[in-house]
């Protein structure tokens, strides 16, 4: 499997509400420094973000667009994207850039960081009917 194809799985993974509701596969993906700019402007560290994601509502996962990596280093990949999420319906209610920086670490891929912008609805075109 191609890097990127391999880290963008990973990605899903870790949008999967049944995942993120398990603490121990989540911790699996992070390292131990790991480091979030969260998209409601929190910081998270790795114990923070863990049980943060332990009162999370239910939903469905976010839906992954413009997938892109970029090697920053030997070992170390860029992770950027666009996120949608979903309400319960299944139907959209936001999106979000991420980034993810993946590091490999004995043998697997860890994210060290990760970001999430949030982007803003785009307003309704002006109504040119009186």
């Amino acid at each position: 499997m191609h890097i990127a194809d391999h880290l963008k799985s990973l990605e899903e993974r870790l949008l999967d509400p049944t995942i993120r509701r398990d603490s121990e596969a989540v911790a699996a993906h992070l390292t131990d420094d790991f480091l979030e700019f969260g998209g409601s402007g929190r910081v998270f560290d790795k114990a923070a973000i863990l049980e943060d994601l332990q009162d999370e509502p239910p939903r469905p996962p976010s839906l992954l667009s413009d997938f892109k990596t970029r090697e920053l280093a030997p070992n170390v990949i860029l992770a950027t994207y666009k996120a949608t999420r979903r309400n319960a319906a299944g139907e959209p209610i936001g999106q979000s850039w991420r980034s993810s920086i993946w590091t490999h670490v004995n043998g697997q891929w860890q994210i060290t960081f990760h970001q999430g912008t949030p982007i803003p609805a785009t307003p309704d075109p002006p109504s040119t009917q009186k």
